[in-house]
């Protein structure tokens, strides 16, 4: 269906651009780009390509750019082996991890940040987990945590946290990412994921879910005694300095 719709709207010069916008309004679930049109005339449909008004050499230069650009942006982040071993061995307070809980279909995200001694979680409600709204949750609740307790931070590897400088930047803390596809590099996180898959478990909604209603499952995720904390909560080792003992 999709694809009759692109040829068919080509064949009335609309450019990939107008495609991809008019069947998005109509198509939230699914989406598609205009980068995604040009690459299915130019591999698939080269008989296409003349009732583009784009050339194919302008496109094709736009799209190595792109493609370079992001080469560059894989080199310039820190991976997860550079971190010192301070954060590896847990050794102190105010080493993160963050990552996003999906909800079915397009009803919702949910932004996590878990601190990797104390287990202690943060975590907001989201239409989108675009990069602009994962910023502004992330340096909203950030800049009310003691700086001594916000030191690092490691991400997954989605686009929703590319913008991961200014956060460097604004809260003054350093980010590493893991290797793609090694969610287990982050396991403090997706462990705390799973315990808060107890109250939005996987395939369900989130259009209903307040962020009231998250605040109380998180508090009761904080408050809960962990074995590995010998028996403390969250709470108390991040919040009140318990020591471990």
């Amino acid at each position: 269906k999709l694809k009759e719709y692109v040829v068919r709207k080509l064949k009335k010069y609309w450019s990939p651009e107008q495609i991809a916008g008019r069947w998005n309004r109509n198509h939230q679930s699914e989406r598609i780009g205009k980068d995604t049109i040009y690459k299915f005339v130019y591999e698939k449909r080269k008989d296409l390509v003349k009732y583009l008004r784009r050339q194919k050499n302008k496109y094709r230069a736009r799209y190595g750019t792109r493609i370079r650009e992001k080469q560059r942006e894989l080199e310039r982040k820190r991976r997860i082996d550079q971190r010192p071993e301070v954060i590896n061995t847990r050794a102190r307070l105010g080493d993160w991890e963050g990552d996003t809980v999906r909800g079915k279909g397009m009803s919702g995200h949910i932004i996590t940040y878990v601190e990797r001694k104390s287990g202690y979680l943060v975590a907001s409600k989201v239409e989108q987990a675009t990069m602009e709204n994962i910023n502004a949750f992330t340096l909203e609740k950030f800049k009310r945590i003691p700086k001594e307790k916000r030191r690092s931070m490691t991400y997954d590897n989605g686009s929703e946290f590319s913008g991961y400088d200014i956060i460097e930047e604004q809260l003054g803390l350093t980010a590493y990412f893991a290797f793609p596809y090694h969610s287990w590099e982050r396991g403090t996180n997706e462990n705390t994921n799973g315990l808060l898959r107890q109250f939005y478990p996987k395939k369900s909604r989130l259009d209903t879910v307040t962020q009231e209603h998250l605040n109380k499952n998180v508090s009761l995720l904080n408050h809960r005694p962990r074995k590995r904390l010998n028996y403390l909560t969250p709470h108390e080792i991040f919040k009140k300095n318990c020591v471990l003992e």
